[in-house]
């Protein structure tokens, strides 16, 4: 099978795209996965943190479907969502579009560079739900915000929210950062465990000053990323909720793969987020699988010139949070 794809990111958080749109593709639900945990092995020639399908829709722009590296289907993907927003409105001729997810159809649109440059794009968050239910997070309680885990830890408090990916997240100190806690405990909450069946992203969050944050993220079905943008966006309502940020005002989130921007609404009794930032592309490349023999061979790869552009974003947020 001859498969087209570009390899992208947002922040650093690296995919391959599929174009089912305009290829015809028939991939069954089995072979989506193979595909996911064969391309995506940081071992072989392309390797990334997931595979994202741009499928037709027949109530929006486009569909997006998104599979990690272990094979396993995510929900939603802020910074995977960013890519898939400028292929379609590239694709389009468009300079906003609607895109179908697992759990509601969202907006995008192309936004002002977020550094020279850099193509960036903005994507709406949500729904945000609180409920334990929703993650799962098996409690004996409705909600958490901003409490104790005892079976996790004695001394950080979290705060459980769906966006709709489930996330664990904790306002930290430097101290914390430097230690194994975030490893350790997002291990056991993603392997066999009585308090989230399904595992969960797990975010340590540092507060930079007023309308800054840093954000680690130990994604479930990949491990620590770069970036994830779902993190990253429910970390920025964490801490309006908090107090820490102000709702309706940007947020610099940085990360490890570089930076991204939030806006948080508060809309009665319930949230949306926006997340802005870059979608970046590194080659196209075309693929020949065998999924039966599990081996694949690329044939073609070609490169764009823009990866170095966003370097230069990557070494000022260096800078910045080596000062911080």
């Amino acid at each position: 099978m001859e498969i087209n794809v570009i390899k992208g990111h947002g922040s650093g958080n690296d995919f391959l795209l599929i174009d089912e749109m305009t290829n015809d593709y028939t991939f069954t639900e089995a072979e989506r996965a193979e595909l996911a945990r064969l391309l995506c092995n940081r071992e072989t020639e392309l390797g990334a943190d997931g595979i994202l399908f741009v499928l037709k829709s027949d109530r929006a722009d486009g569909r997006m479907r998104i599979f990690n590296a272990d094979g396993s289907e995510a929900s939603m993907c802020g910074n995977g969502l960013r890519l898939v927003a400028r292929y379609l409105c590239e694709l389009l001729g468009k300079n906003e579009a609607v895109v179908e997810t697992m759990k509601a159809d969202l907006k995008v649109r192309k936004q002002a560079e977020i550094f020279p440059e850099v193509h960036t794009y903005q994507v709406e968050i949500s729904p945000v739900l609180f409920s334990l239910n929703a993650l799962p997070l098996q409690l004996n309680k409705p909600t958490l915000f901003n409490e104790k885990i005892p079976q996790l830890s004695e001394k950080l408090r979290f705060t459980a929210l769906a966006v709709p990916n489930p996330h664990l997240i904790a306002i930290v100190d430097v101290e914390t950062l430097q230690t194994d806690i975030q490893q350790q405990l997002s291990e056991k909450v993603n392997g066999p465990n009585e308090l989230f069946p399904d595992g969960v992203n797990v975010s340590f969050v540092k507060p930079l000053g007023a309308g800054a944050i840093y954000v680690r993220t130990f994604e479930r079905g990949v491990g620590f990323t770069n970036a994830c943008g779902t993190a990253m966006s429910a970390s920025s309502l964490v801490t309006c909720m908090q107090g820490l940020n102000e709702y309706e005002s940007l947020i610099d989130v940085y990360n490890n793969g570089g930076k991204v921007q939030c806006v948080v609404h508060q809309i009665g009794q319930e949230y949306q987020i926006d997340l802005i930032g870059n979608a970046t592309y590194l080659y196209k490349a075309s693929v020949t699988t065998d999924l039966s023999a599990g081996s694949f061979v690329v044939t073609d790869k070609n490169y764009f010139a823009e990866q170095s552009v966003y370097e230069r974003l990557q070494a000022e947020v260096q800078q910045f949070l080596t000062i911080k």
